[in-house]
């Protein structure tokens, strides 16, 4: 995972509250890292379908009435349950230029603002809400109308508060990392800069 400053810290020495905290951002960390691994596998779906309609489509002038759904539902599948991995690994959009003159506890300030006014609340109610849209998907036997195979469109419905769901869990840790980073002014976990 991160090069991480965790496994330096005498927990022994911390309060209460960082001696519950600190282990359990530890062990959002890990099953996020984890269900990220786990994500990756939705490769195999969508380049099987994409290869399988390319050569099936221009070497044999067969078309499937499959493909388009299963890259539509795996790609997006991938995209959203990754989110939660990618916060973890810090590989969301920041503007660089501004955020690396400020110091480890402004960034911490700024994070923990955001969490706690925006992402967290965000989160919770988009994974509310998502949850109702899957309900009514699954009652209606909601179908895909991308192509001519038409599945049920319920089960991706349920990825989204899904991963809503994990960004939430997710955003708790990070959270508690941004305190860390205002009570102490050091990190407690160093992500590595990714560049894209």
């Amino acid at each position: 995972m991160d090069s991480n400053v965790q496994g330096k810290l005498d927990e022994s020495q911390l309060s209460p509250f960082w001696q519950f905290a600190i282990p359990m951002t530890r062990k959002i960390d890990r099953f996020t890292h984890y269900s990220g691994q786990l994500t990756m596998f939705l490769l195999v779906p969508l380049i099987f379908s994409s290869v399988a309609e390319v050569i099936l489509r221009y070497f044999f002038k067969a078309p499937t009435a499959w493909a388009g759904d299963v890259t539509f539902m795996s790609n997006g599948s991938l995209f959203m349950l990754g989110s939660a991995f990618a916060l973890l690994n810090g590989a969301h959009i920041r503007t660089d230029i501004l955020w690396d003159k400020f110091s480890i506890s402004k960034k911490g300030w700024i994070d923990l603002i955001t969490y706690v006014v925006l992402f967290l609340p965000v989160m919770g109610l988009l994974t509310s809400i998502s949850i109702d849209d899957v309900i009514k998907s699954f009652q209606i036997n909601e179908k895909s109308n991308l192509g001519l195979w038409q599945p049920i469109i319920w089960p991706l419905r349920a990825v989204v508060p899904v991963a809503f769901a994990l960004l939430f869990v997710q955003g708790v840790s990070e959270l508690l990392k941004s305190l860390w980073a205002v009570s102490t002014g050091t990190e407690l976990v160093r992500h590595e800069k990714i560049e894209i």
